[in-house]
């Protein structure tokens, strides 16, 4: 199928959030610019293969069980039902940034099961850690990407992939009990949680925090993805904080003082965010290095 965005698209910025970097076990970019997303559906594991042409167009080809959905959902999760035309931007950083940025819209994948995996695996734990775990669990309990994409790309886990799992194989992975009991709890309940979708917003977020381990930080990053929440910021997140603060105010803040900051930008306090992140600020690189744990020595 074609897509032809009616707007400015930074592809690559609107994609960003569902991958992490080269190692994403279940996004990849291949010579000649194609990006490979291999995704669970509502009708099974799917393929998506995104390619921008010279004019501007999107050209998305599918395969498996879940290509149907994920070539409907093309439009939505490049962006095409996002609004930001009531933000504000009410400092001179974030202004230029948008500026500079004309093409960044939050995508929404409309699915919630993808998100909250790799969500609850980067609880508590460095980039490095989670992506670990990420790629080990894939790699063993989600299947082989459809169609001709590279052969790295693995499907992500199902529900019932995740309920297999036997203790010994979590420890392989590196995921601590807390993180796994989640992953379980959420995966009895998964189909019931794809209602937060509907439900959007504060409500979305609530809804998903009904399974015990999900927090404000969790329900966040699931709903940046899955419905492109635009005032979901990561509260609780190490490095969100201090990146925002030294961006607006030039010093570091905690959460309280990040919720009083974008307080003006309410109900588009993540778009504000997503605006520096995506400008490239990062939190400033100084104080004591994080120790990397493996939990499988343990």
């Amino acid at each position: 199928m074609l897509f032809r965005p009616g707007f400015s698209l930074d592809l690559d910025a609107v994609l960003g959030p569902l991958s992490r970097g080269s190692r994403s076990p279940n996004v990849a970019r291949t010579e000649g610019g194609v990006t490979w997303l291999a995704a669970n559906t509502a009708d099974g594991a799917g393929t998506l293969a995104l390619l921008r042409r010279t004019d501007g167009e999107i050209e998305a080809e599918a395969w498996g069980p879940g290509a149907d959905r994920l070539l409907e959902g093309v439009p939505a999760m490049l962006g095409a039902h996002d609004d930001d035309s009531e933000f504000v931007a009410h400092h001179d950083v974030i202004a230029t940034a948008r500026r500079r940025n004309p093409g960044l819209r939050l995508g929404s994948t409309g699915r919630v099961w993808d998100a909250l995996v790799l969500a609850v695996l980067e609880q508590k734990v460095t980039s490095a850690e989670a992506l670990r775990s990420w790629g080990e669990l894939c790699r063993w309990f989600g299947e082989q990407a459809p169609g001709p994409g590279p052969a790295r790309l693995r499907v992500p886990p199902t529900p019932v992939a995740i309920r297999s799992i036997v203790d010994w194989k979590w420890h392989r992975a590196g995921v601590d009990l807390k993180r796994r009991t989640t992953l379980i709890a959420a995966a009895r309940v998964a189909p019931r949680l794809e209602k937060a979708v509907e439900l959007k917003g504060v409500e979305g977020r609530a809804w998903l925090r009904k399974v015990p381990g999900i927090g404000v930080w969790t329900a966040a990053e699931i709903a940046q993805r899955a419905w492109g929440d635009p005032d979901a910021v990561s509260f609780g997140d190490y490095n969100i904080p201090s990146m925002v603060g030294h961006a607006l105010v030039g010093t570091k803040l905690d959460d309280a003082g990040m919720s009083e900051v974008l307080a003006p930008y309410s109900p588009q306090r993540q778009r504000a965010v997503r605006y520096l992140s995506t400008a490239g600020f990062r939190r400033p690189r100084f104080g004591p290095k994080i120790e990397l744990r493996d939990y499988r020595a343990m």
